[in-house]
């Protein structure tokens, strides 16, 4: 059951063609999200920092640039659109890209599709947001929940914690490390917990809160929590890898991760998401809105996982478009 008002855009052929942007859809959660919505017949289009790369979508997506400092253009490319699926953020401050600069950004985004006539956007925050942390990255992700919230636009805020799936950092990257240290130094005392979402459950969430029309704020959580500790010991053992598990105080593993980020290339955790993980910020109470395990993720992908690092920075900033 589809109800969509119709705001005096004629449809023709029925209210499914549609228009959906998606910020980043060739993204490691946008080709998802965006796939899915294809398969459902939506039109969409994204919006990219690298819209000369190879379209990978063939010509199904619609490609238009990131035009921050052109807001009348950013405007252009939404206008025909009824969502705008938010992924836009910086996971940590580089150059000129700090999280003052993403929330800058985001803000004159979430106005450009208000002038374009946008009329509902499915925001990706982070669970457990917060105005008082000390944390730029949470501090930063409350402001825009509220930014979103006072917007006038029908919106759906979904807080996811730690994503994963084939491309993902995190689980990703302690498979790695499992695969080629035979120690591995856990920050603190390991008890911090986790709460896990699969990339595709969390696309379903994106794709399916297009069809809403109530306001709603969800917590992006699988159906497994863990401590850090068990994760990594969950990991090693599908991997049938045999590790020392070290405890270390929390300056020294992160001075550990930026070591061996120098190795690879890559910022592996930023200090905020350590800081994140340690107060346990990524394991909200409440239902799952996810439905795959990660125990059984892991044991079905187990040859893949952790084969080749997962850089972030490499994704981002320095590769030439992907050629598959």
């Amino acid at each position: 059951m589809h109800h969509h008002k119709d705001h005096g855009q004629p449809q023709a052929d029925g209210a499914k063609h549609e228009t959906v942007v998606i910020t980043g859809a060739f993204s490691y959660t946008g080709k998802y999200v965006a796939r899915m919505l294809l398969g459902r017949g939506y039109r969409v289009r994204t919006l990219t920092y690298h819209p000369e790369r190879e379209n990978p979508s063939g010509d199904k997506i619609r490609v238009f640039p990131y035009s921050f400092n052109n807001p009348d253009r950013l405007t252009g490319a939404m206008r025909g659109v009824s969502t705008l699926i938010n992924t836009y953020w910086v996971r940590f401050p580089r150059g000129k890209a700090t999280f003052e600069e993403a929330i800058q950004n985001t803000h004159t985004l979430i106005n450009a599709a208000k002038n374009s006539g946008v009329r509902r956007i499915v925001h990706v925050s982070i669970a457990n947001p917060s105005f008082e942390s000390p944390l730029g990255y949470y501090g930063g992700k409350a402001q825009l929940e509220q930014a979103v919230a006072a917007s006038g636009l029908a919106y759906t805020i979904l807080r996811p914690t730690v994503i994963f799936g084939l491309e993902d950092i995190l689980i990703n990257n302690i498979a790695w490390f499992v695969r080629h240290f035979p120690v591995f130094a856990i920050p603190g005392d390991g008890r911090y917990r986790i709460r896990p979402i699969f990339v595709e459950d969390m696309a379903r969430l994106l794709a399916n809160a297009v069809e809403q029309e109530e306001n709603t704020v969800l917590d992006a959580v699988g159906p497994e929590t863990y401590s850090f500790e068990e994760l990594v010991r969950l990991i090693a053992d599908q991997l049938s890898r045999r590790v020392r598990l070290v405890h270390v105080p929390m300056p020294a593993a992160y001075f550990a991760t930026r070591v061996a980020g120098w190795f690879v290339g890559d910022v592996v955790l930023t200090w905020e998401e350590y800081k994140g993980l340690m107060a346990g910020l990524l394991a909200p109470e409440g239902p799952a809105t996810g439905e795959t395990r990660l125990s059984q993720w892991l044991a079905a992908n187990r040859g893949q996982i952790g084969n080749r690092y997962a850089s972030e920075v490499l994704r981002h900033y320095v590769l030439p478009p992907t050629r598959a």
